[in-house]
């Protein structure tokens, strides 16, 4: 009943997936659509398998050894700073000075990707059978110019499924572990200011993935990394969490239109939803669409939100029950 509730609350199409197997989709499972900023995890999970296979040397490593003349202010910018939205480029900030959701600097991430790293075509370098090619895709990615990506519920659910399961599939460790131990957290410090004016300097003349080099929300700081938002406490809520009423270990990709995926992987959860309504993206609030439907579907395996505080930024020790 409470994942019928949460498919009618959701609308158009979407899927739950819990312990590894799908228990509520609505709409067309296999009609591929644009996931907008949901795509931005994609490329930082292409990121761990280009380290994984030698093609870069660490998340750490600055893009300008891959060729791009930047501005002095920009040399240090890393694969880091592109992941955590805080690289400066485009901005006034040197990398590493100030958040803001930046979808030039995105879209200086996939060009570098795609093609100077990986140096193929998107789709050929995202399903390769050692990468995303080994999740068994039902109807595949689509890129476009921008290598924005195009991708059904069912196979966005198992690009979420994978994060979840710590990069193994089917029983094989298609990513090391470590990357999930070691990246999935905020990169963004929580005390780190918002980028200040209203300037985009676009001076490689590269353009936007969708966005304005400071657009869509402030919340970044203490809760953003590796392009996932985090259930946390941010400088702009220090005492609620991003989605009061999830377990803590939520973490969400987020894009325009209702194209969202949460992965819950304490209770072994990943929700997808295209095209839903999600709403705005008001984190800290326990009123917002967003942490409603997520308390839907935690309360649907056995959460209760009461059964974890927050005390002086750190979470008390909790356990799901059965009701």
């Amino acid at each position: 009943a409470m994942l019928d509730q949460l498919a009618n609350q959701l609308g158009v199409r979407g899927c739950v997936v819990k312990d590894g197997y799908l228990v509520k989709s609505w709409g067309d499972q296999a009609q591929v659509s644009d996931v907008l900023s949901s795509a931005k995890p994609v490329l930082s999970t292409l990121l761990f398998f280009a380290i994984e296979g030698g093609l870069v040397k660490s998340v750490d490593q600055p893009i300008a050894e891959f060729g791009w003349e930047l501005k002095e202010k920009d040399r240090g910018i890393t694969f880091r700073n592109l992941g955590a939205m805080n690289s400066g480029y485009a901005r006034p900030e040197g990398p590493g000075e100030a958040w803001a959701y930046n979808d030039y600097a995105i879209q200086l991430y996939q060009k570098t990707l795609f093609d100077k790293v990986f140096k193929e075509d998107a789709k050929v370098a995202a399903e390769n059978p050692k990468r995303l090619g080994a999740l068994g895709l039902e109807d595949g990615l689509k890129f476009s110019e921008k290598r924005r990506i195009s991708a059904s519920v069912r196979d966005f659910a198992r690009i979420a499924w994978f994060w979840a399961n710590n990069g193994n599939w089917n029983g094989q460790q298609v990513l090391p572990k470590r990357y999930f131990d070691e990246y999935r957290k905020p990169q963004a410090k929580r005390n780190l200011p918002i980028s200040q004016g209203n300037k985009t300097e676009d001076y490689l003349k590269i353009k936007t993935y969708g966005g304005g080099s400071e657009h869509f929300t402030r919340f970044g700081p203490g809760i953003y990394g590796f392009n996932w938002w985090f259930n946390g406490t941010g400088d702009r809520h220090r005492e609620n969490l991003t989605w009061p009423d999830a377990p803590p270990d939520t973490y969400m990709s987020i894009g325009a239109g209702g194209n969202n995926a949460a992965v819950i992987p304490s209770l072994g959860i990943v929700l997808v939803g295209a095209g839903a309504d999600w709403a705005d993206h008001r984190a800290g609030d326990p009123s917002s669409k967003m942490n409603q439907a997520l308390k839907l579907v935690s309360a649907a395996a056995g959460y209760h939100p009461e059964k974890r505080a927050v005390v002086a930024g750190t979470l008390k020790k909790w356990q799901p029950v059965t009701v």
